[in-house]
């Protein structure tokens, strides 16, 4: 099994971090300090060695540096299957990201070539109470981390239905002007369906049999409402066409796999995610973020970096210490967030450590031996 880790980050101009570095050993990463000190800014700048626009979703110009507003860099010594990389993403003041690996400039999606990165974030923590887009968006970033050009055909899809959705308002009822439109839809749509459901198997695939502390979760694909939810590109074809008069009322699209929600169940009790406690719903979340990095570990050939910002929340000693076996055991590293040290101490030697603190705006970062 190889390994996939970052020896150097380095980031400019960063959100609250004018300048600061860190040298890494392949361990895990302890980071610790108090609320708004800059700890969760240095995981969003490792996820955006990773396409798209990182864990916070944020534009390029919201992430520079208040108030000098020069621009930002992160930059990175990556170690991916025995390859060594230096990586580095930027964006001036009003300009669009811009990647380059090993002193080339390259397009986002070939940081998913040398790399894979997961997150899990306190505002999934109410991903099973919430409306079907969150759900969708944290299932298509799982979908991306085994099928990169996922990515490719949501943003292809979302581009010609926005094209149907104006004509659909402009009250446009000649079905010409719809065909290119919904062939392109049922195209890049029946390639969404299958890399989300090719997804799901291989989640449930790795928690089969997994000597894990957290509880399974059976997951599947359901409509968002009581249409049904067409995969195929032939079904999806019709679909479009039948449903033209009520789209047509409504003013939108109401069919497809924007359409779509990720039902979870905890598999032991039977029970839906939805109508667990805080702390179930938690511990299916963690559940599928190691599922997802087993998965990777046999599919990339080495698991992928883990970002996991106030992991501790909601998990009590014994699941902390489950949590860090199996992030060591699995050969990951893990970049994580807490307010104090204590919440690492199952780690012991085991994990690199930094403290970082913040002082009129500026965050600093040190290295705790």
């Amino acid at each position: 099994m190889g390994r996939l880790y970052l020896e150097e980050l380095s980031l400019s101009h960063f959100r609250s971090h004018r300048a600061a570095r860190l040298e890494l050993d392949g361990r895990p990463v302890a980071i610790w300090g108090a609320n708004g000190a800059g700890k969760t800014n240095i995981l969003e700048a490792v996820s955006m060695l990773s396409p798209g626009r990182g864990m916070r979703r944020a534009g390029a110009d919201e992430i520079a540096r208040r108030p000098e507003a020069l621009g930002w860099k992160v930059a990175a010594s990556l170690v991916s299957l025995h390859q060594h990389h230096d990586v580095d993403t930027r964006a001036d003041t009003g300009a669009a990201r811009s990647v380059r690996i090993d002193g080339k400039a390259a397009p986002q999606l070939a940081l998913a070539r040398i790399a894979r990165i997961v997150w899990l974030i306190p505002a999934m923590d109410r991903l099973w109470i919430e409306a079907a887009e969150g759900r969708r968006r944290f299932l298509d970033r799982m979908v991306m981390s085994f099928e990169p050009r996922h990515g490719e055909a949501t943003v292809a899809y979302e581009k010609a239905m926005r094209e149907r959705n104006r004509l659909l308002k402009d009250m446009v009822r000649d079905a010409a002007w719809y065909t290119a439109l919904e062939a392109q839809m049922a195209k890049e749509g029946a390639a969404i369906m299958a890399n989300r459901t090719a997804a799901l198997t291989r989640l449930s695939q790795a928690q089969e049999g997994a000597q894990t502390a957290f509880p399974a979760a059976s997951l599947s694909l359901v409509a968002s409402d009581d249409l049904p939810l067409p995969q195929t590109e032939a079904d999806l074809l019709v679909a479009y066409r039948d449903m033209r008069p009520r789209d047509l009322a409504a003013g939108r699209t109401l069919i497809g796999p924007h359409r779509a929600d990720l039902a979870g169940t905890y598999t032991a009790k039977g029970v839906a995610a939805a109508q667990c406690s805080t702390g179930e719903q938690k511990a299916l979340l963690v559940s599928l973020i190691l599922a997802n990095g087993r998965a990777l570990a046999q599919d990339f050939g080495a698991p992928p970096i883990y970002l996991l910002d106030e992991v501790a929340a909601h998990l009590d000693a014994d699941r902390r210490a489950a949590l860090y076996d199996e992030i060591v055991a699995l050969g990951a590293q893990a970049f994580m967030t807490g307010t104090g040290p204590e919440l690492f101490a199952e780690f012991g030697t085991r994990a690199d450590a930094y403290a970082v603190s913040e002082t009129a705006g500026l965050s600093t970062i040190g290295k705790i031996e």
